[in-house]
């Protein structure tokens, strides 16, 4: 009975051994699983890197020209003949998608639709500008703007929205702003002619002022050497 227990013991020893590998196999597995997922991981972060930055609200008066600005940054090099540039419009009112503007390589405005011959490139590639002009603007055009730009191998992001409103004229607060901005102008212009008007004023003094010590100033008599 005891030989027998002794084999057992030593069979179970045995098979231990045996199984102890494959489980060691099985943690080097998963330990480079988890590396690779990290690095994966890592590269998905490093590729989507394209951060695009938009005004949130802008206003614009019917009939006016308005520039609906997007600027972009990369965590990939800058190459103008790959960087791809997408304008759409999303309506107020429920409805498809449409096409606004398409960089690549060159500016392809829209060839048919509300947008013919009313939008015109506007940006700096190199500048990181992704930004247009909507030329005549119509209260069909209220609604979202938004800007999307891929530069592979950053080819994900999220995507800039810009709201448009188009108003029957401007809002106090661009009349108060436009007001004060001619007003400084017109307050410039006249502190610059008034510094003229002295500079000149204090010149023509001051050559009067040497005229009245030139006439005042005693003349000397010249004596005759031959006098005595």
């Amino acid at each position: 009975f005891l030989a027998a227990a002794l084999r057992g013991q030593r069979q179970g020893r045995r098979v231990h051994r045996v199984r102890s590998p494959g489980r060691n196999l099985l943690m080097r597995g998963n330990s480079y699983g988890a590396k690779l997922c990290c690095l994966l991981v890592a590269g998905m972060l490093q590729v989507s890197g394209m951060r695009i930055y938009t005004h949130g609200n802008v206003e614009a008066v019917n009939g006016t020209d308005v520039r609906l600005k997007c600027t972009f940054e990369s965590s990939a090099p800058i190459n103008p003949s790959s960087v791809v540039i997408s304008w759409s419009f999303r309506p107020l009112k429920p409805g498809r998608e449409e096409s606004v503007f398409h960089y690549q390589q060159k500016p392809y405005p829209p060839v048919d639709g509300i947008f013919r011959k009313r939008v015109s490139w506007a940006g700096d590639i190199m500048g990181r500008d992704a930004s247009i002009i909507l030329q005549q603007v119509k209260f069909t055009y209220n609604g979202t703007y938004i800007c999307q730009v891929k530069n592979p191998p950053d080819v994900h992001g999220a995507v800039g929205e810009i709201r448009l409103r188009v108003v029957t004229t401007a809002s106090f607060s661009e009349l108060l702003y436009l007001a004060f901005a001619v007003l400084g102008g017109i307050l410039v212009v006249v502190f610059l002619l008034v510094v003229i008007w002295s500079c000149r004023r204090c010149k023509k003094r001051r050559q009067g002022q040497l005229e009245e010590n030139v006439e005042a100033a005693p003349r000397k008599e010249r004596k005759d050497p031959t006098a005595w």
